[in-house]
């Protein structure tokens, strides 16, 4: 992977570009959008049509890392992103909001339309898996397979709880209009290690932690030796879209690809009555193969092997 690469459209317009780096097993790709970039990690051949792989809520691609070489290594190319407003990727304009859901869908869309894919296969853990449940019932004769782990739909609240924290999330955002990163706390490995291990209340291991902050943290320009956080702050107050448990049943009856989902145990703690409910209504139009792994919410990060082989086999059949 070590020459400079570039992806043309039919229009001649070059619309993302690659770059190499040290580690030669992927690449850095850069996509080109209106408030900035997209940024994320190829893993395998370019030429091949890949796994488009979306990460979970305030992650980044990085939560790929263990898994992504593996299948590689099967054959597979992996295209990992950073969200906007998550890893290396820009974040969104002054005065805007994240949708997360919602954002996630056009987010897809564009790089699907940059690299004119077809029938593609989608990867996405939590908030990724999310975003793929939607993305596939959306455009449901584009998509040929998703895989989700350790979720079943996007987020559902009763209508009152919803407009309540519509309200709160609002109000606080405005608090970040004239957000200074430069104020941003700053801190040395060890601590951002803590911090990020800590805030995931064991669902990462410490290693898992280092890996997700590959992404997750850049150095510090005025303090040596420390780091901050790249992840926009705004993203913690973006309920601003959340669903209700009918609209998510509905998305979930168009279905019509196949869908592999992972539900790690214990994992997150979904109401097990409406992620049953979601899977069923699934599978009553798409062809749906259901798996329990031992482990945490971030089992595939943690033990990538714990999946690998249920996500290969679903890939190849």
């Amino acid at each position: 992977m070590g020459a400079m690469a570039s992806t043309t459209l039919a229009n001649g317009q070059e619309q993302a570009k690659t770059r190499p780096v040290s580690d030669s097993s992927f690449e850095e790709v850069k996509i080109p959008v209106p408030w900035g970039h997209i940024s994320g990690k190829w893993w395998g051949p370019k030429l091949r049509q890949p796994i488009l792989a979306l990460h979970g809520w305030q992650d980044n691609s990085g939560t790929f890392d263990t898994l992504a070489p593996m299948l590689r290594d099967r054959g597979f190319s992996v295209f990992c992103i950073d969200l906007p407003g998550h890893g290396f990727s820009s974040h969104l304009s002054p005065g805007q909001f994240y949708y997360l859901f919602w954002d996630g869908v056009h987010f897809i869309r564009r790089i699907v339309k940059t690299f004119n894919w077809t029938k593609i296969t989608l990867m996405g853990h939590s908030l990724g898996g999310a975003i793929s449940f939607l993305y596939a019932a959306i455009y449901e004769e584009e998509v040929d397979r998703y895989i989700s782990i350790d979720i079943a739909s996007p987020t559902v609240f009763h209508v009152e709880i919803l407009k309540n924290l519509q309200a709160k999330a609002i109000d606080t955002i405005f608090k970040y209009e004239n957000y200074d990163p430069k104020k941003q706390p700053r801190y040395d490995y060890d601590e951002m290690v803590d911090l990020v291990f800590e805030a995931h209340k064991g669902s990462l291991t410490r290693k898992s932690a280092e890996i997700m902050l590959r992404r997750g943290m850049v150095p510090d320009e005025e303090k040596p030796n420390c780091y901050r956080l790249t992840r926009d702050p705004r993203l913690k107050f973006s309920l601003l879209a959340s669903f209700t448990r009918d609209q998510v049943l509905e998305y979930a009856s168009r279905t019509r690809c196949k869908v592999l989902n992972i539900r790690a145990i214990p994992g997150y703690p979904f109401d097990p009555v409406l992620y049953d409910q979601v899977l069923k209504a699934i599978d009553e139009n798409a062809q749906l193969t259901r798996v329990r792994v031992e482990g945490t919410h971030h089992l595939h990060l943690n033990n990538p092997e714990s999946v690998v082989e249920h996500i290969y086999n679903f890939l190849k059949s």
